[in-house]
This record gives structure tokens, C-alpha cells and sequence, in this order.
């Protein structure tokens, strides 16, 4: 018999003790459970437990980290939004890059920053709602140099007049003197990989409850670039389309496949033009 003091008398814990056994079990198991749920929500957010970031490949996905702001008229809160769809829109697409292609690409995003020099490291770089972004004076010169000497902006998702003026002034205090040109569907940007004389408007995620494919005035994609004096394409620009959120959609079902598939392809070739001009 077990026996213990309870109140000065003599007790029988031996009824007990089973009890006793199933609550520090489950204790044990309540505490196992969850260091397992700390692992799953470190695989299922990886991007906050990040590996692979320095592998040494021949390409990774670099986004600029820009300043910026929404003014009065677009409605929304203030702040940068270079960090729109980061990074499982950066992760997907580099997955898809490493089945579609046979580019050494790095699993792990680069966020770059124009305020150093680390942004010539990345010679191509990925900005997102454009239509909010600023440049200071040294800025706006670091990127003109990374652009003239041999590096690649890829610019998307802004929508509409407001946005594009907007865009207009950042892009200019980086080249005050460059035309902004629409690049024909027989550019030879269009057809590396793939050959895409015919494109459609690739909508965002809205769209599933919209129905539209536009957002704002932007009715009409349209794909424009900037060129260097020797006709390379330094600033490739996707407005009134957004080929982000049809990368980060790609594993939603709602979402068509017609408009992821020309995301990728788009943003292949993109690539591939880069890497070879």
C-alpha cells in the first residue's frame, strides 16, 4: 500500500497514482505536440526560416526594397509597397523557373537595397506596385548606374492613370532624359524562351471576385520599356497587369491557369534576355 499525510492523517494515494500516470503523460504529450506544431509552422513559413540563402547559383530573384507612398487620391494607408505578395510570389516563380528552364536559380529571394552598392551584386531586379515608389538623389543615381552598366529592372502591378504618373516621376529622376517606348510583339524580348506575339491582360487575384481583369482606368495592358543607347532593354514595364499575384496564385485552384502560364512565360523570357544582353 502506498500511503501519504493528508491534514495529519494517513492516505491511500494508490487509487490515484493511475491518474496522476494519464495527467503527466498528457502533459508530455501536450508539450510534445507542441515543439511538433513550432516545426510545422516553421515549414509552413519558411520564409521566416529561410535556407539556401547562399547558395551560389547563376541567377536569383532579386525585389527592390524602394521608398514610396500612396498620395491622397489612391485611398490607402501610407508606406512603401515594395512588399507586396513577398515572398511566396518571388518562391513560386523561382520554382517554376527550376522546372521550365535549365537556369541555375537560387530557391532563396534577394531583397536589394538602392542605398548600396550590394544592388550591382543582382543584375536582375524585380519591382512590384510601382506606382508608389520614390527615389532619393543618390538613389535614383545608384540605379542609374546598376541599369547602364549591364542590369535589368523588371517592373509590375500598377494600374491606371494615377499610378502611372506616379510611376513616371520615380523613373525619372533615375533617367530624366530616356524614352518610355511600347515595345512590339515582334521584339526579340518577347521570344526567347517563348514566342509571345499574342498576350492577354493578367489579372490580379481580384479578379476571382470582380470578374474583371483590370483594376482602376487600366483597362488595356499595355508592355512598355526603357533602353540604353545601345538599344537594350534596362526597364521592362508591365502596367495595368499583375504578374506577381499569378505567380503567388498559381497553387490556387480558383485561379486560372491561362494567366499563370503567361506569368511565367513572360517572366522567363524576361530572364533570359537579361542574362544574354
Amino acid at each position: 500500500m502506498v500511503f501519504g499525510t493528508l491534514s495529519g492523517k494517513r492516505f491511500n494515494w494508490l487509487p490515484y497514482t493511475g491518474v496522476l500516470l494519464v495527467l503527466l503523460s498528457t502533459s508530455g504529450a501536450l508539450l510534445a505536440f507542441q515543439r511538433i506544431r513550432l516545426q510545422d509552422l516553421r515549414e509552413e513559413n519558411d520564409w521566416r526560416y529561410p535556407s539556401g540563402a547562399d547558395d551560389k547559383t547563376e541567377w536569383t530573384f532579386a525585389r527592390l526594397r524602394y521608398d514610396g507612398f500612396y498620395g491622397g487620391g489612391f485611398n490607402r494607408r501610407g508606406g512603401s509597397r515594395w512588399t507586396v505578395d513577398y515572398p511566396k510570389a518571388d518562391r513560386q516563380y523561382v520554382q517554376g523557373v527550376r522546372r521550365l528552364t535549365r537556369i541555375d536559380a537560387r530557391s532563396i529571394e534577394q531583397v536589394v537595397d538602392p542605398d548600396t552598392d550590394e544592388l550591382f551584386d543582382w543584375p536582375w531586379v524585380y519591382a512590384v506596385e510601382v506606382g508608389a515608389w520614390d527615389f532619393s538623389a543618390d538613389q535614383a543615381t545608384r540605379m542609374r548606374e546598376f541599369l547602364l552598366k549591364g542590369g535589368f529592372l523588371m517592373v509590375d502591378d500598377f494600374h491606371g492613370t494615377a499610378e502611372w504618373q506616379m510611376f513616371q516621376a520615380g523613373l525619372r529622376k533615375i533617367f530624366p532624359e530616356r524614352a518610355i517606348e511600347d515595345l512590339a510583339n515582334d521584339d526579340e524580348i518577347f521570344h526567347g524562351l517563348y514566342d509571345l506575339d499574342q498576350r492577354f491582360q493578367v489579372p490580379g487575384v481580384q479578379y476571382l471576385n470582380s470578374g474583371r481583369s483590370f483594376e482602376r482606368d487600366g483597362v488595356n495592358p499595355v508592355w512598355r520599356a526603357v533602353r540604353d543607347d545601345s538599344g537594350r532593354v534596362v526597364v521592362a514595364i508591365c502596367h495595368n497587369m499583375d504578374l506577381g499575384d499569378a505567380w503567388e496564385w498559381a497553387d490556387l485552384p480558383e485561379y486560372p491557369e491561362r494567366y499563370t502560364s503567361l506569368a511565367y512565360r513572360v517572366g522567363i523570357n524576361y530572364i533570359m534576355y537579361a542574362m544574354t544582353h
